[in-house]
């Protein structure tokens, strides 16, 4: 039920990108006492493609937890980290991580709506940093996750 709890916040924080202009993706970062540390969600809409939220909490959580702290803590996120996220994630020492929809399934939604491919390949984060403990996707979130994508491009 708290893992649930913060994946629903980190689905309205990708509701709340979307809202704002920018990709639906929301991420939260959780100490071990369930403490929420940061909140975050994409800000690409400038122009720099690397503000990813798991990408700023990774930073943040580097500058400001001791290692075990960040060992110890849980993301949250509404998509499974893209490669570049996974590694600084795994490369910050952060622990456990716990995803809405993977990769796979926006794969899957981007083709069906006739969508060109991201610019990164789309590599499950145990493909990334496979020590880091991965769980997800998770199904009753599923439709609201593909629901914001598809506002956000305008599909059905």
């Amino acid at each position: 039920e708290t893992d649930l709890r913060h994946l629903r916040r980190a689905v309205e924080l990708a509701g709340e990108a979307l809202d704002s202009g920018d990709e639906p993706f929301g991420s939260v970062l959780v100490a071990a006492d369930g403490t929420v540390l940061f909140e975050g969600h994409n800000e690409v809409s400038g122009g720099d493609g690397t503000r990813h939220p798991e990408l700023a909490i990774a930073r943040w959580a580097a500058s400001r937890l001791l290692p075990e702290e960040r060992a110890a803590a849980t993301v949250y996120t509404s998509g499974e980290h893209c490669p570049m996220c996974a590694a600084a994630h795994a490369w910050a020492g952060l622990g456990r991580i716990v995803y809405a929809c993977s990769s796979a399934q926006l794969t899957e939604w981007r083709t069906a709506w006739g969508l060109p491919p991201g610019p990164v390949r789309p590599l499950p984060i145990a493909e990334v940093a496979p020590d880091v403990p991965v769980e997800g996707p998770v199904p009753e979130l599923a439709e609201a996750v593909r629901s914001l994508h598809a506002r956000s491009h305008g599909r059905p």
